[in-house]
């Protein structure tokens, strides 16, 4: 039962970045893609918002674009894999759920 419950959440968690992903509006053409490009790195961003003319402003707000987006890649990354290895092996979850529990429990009882 508790199998079924986390695989259903991930699964919503999932569909609800996939929908957020979905509804972000496309790169302009004013605006460059954020790729394996030197416009995707720090220095790529200083220079668009150099010739953007905000320099700070648009290099620090490009930088932290990139790590977010990195974390969400990260997050979606680890939610698919989780999901897999729950589907995989259902038994070993609930197991290490219960395990995990009891240690949570044993530590939050010592206090």
């Amino acid at each position: 039962m508790p199998d079924l419950v986390l695989s259903r959440e991930l699964k919503s968690l999932h569909e609800e970045l996939a929908t957020a992903q979905r509804q972000r509006p496309a790169p302009s053409a004013d605006r460059p893609a954020e790729s394996g490009t030197v416009t995707g790195t720090a220095a790529g961003a200083a220079a668009t918002a150099a010739a953007n003319g905000r320099p700070e402003e648009s290099a620090t707000a490009q930088e932290t674009h990139s790590q977010l987006q990195d974390l969400i890649k990260e997050i979606t990354d680890f939610v698919d894999e989780a999901e897999e290895n729950i589907s995989a092996h259902p038994a070993m979850s609930i197991v290490g759920a219960i395990l995990l529990g009891i240690v949570i429990g044993s530590l939050l009882a010592r206090r």
